[in-house]
């Protein structure tokens, strides 16, 4: 899930949620996997994705 997004410098912040809040691989999940993933589908429009736990 979504939490916001930065037009002004691309940046999308995703909550974490259920064993994957504050879990130690979900820094590695977020950039392997999800920042990945909306970087090819999103483009230009993407450049940074953060964690919130939730």
């Amino acid at each position: 899930m979504t939490d916001s997004y930065n037009e002004e410098n691309k940046t999308v912040k995703v909550i974490l949620q259920g064993a994957c809040s504050g879990c130690p691989s979900s820094t590695m999940t977020l950039k392997s996997g999800i920042e990945t993933m909306l970087r090819d589908m999103l483009r230009d429009k993407v450049e940074y994705v953060e964690a919130v736990n939730g």
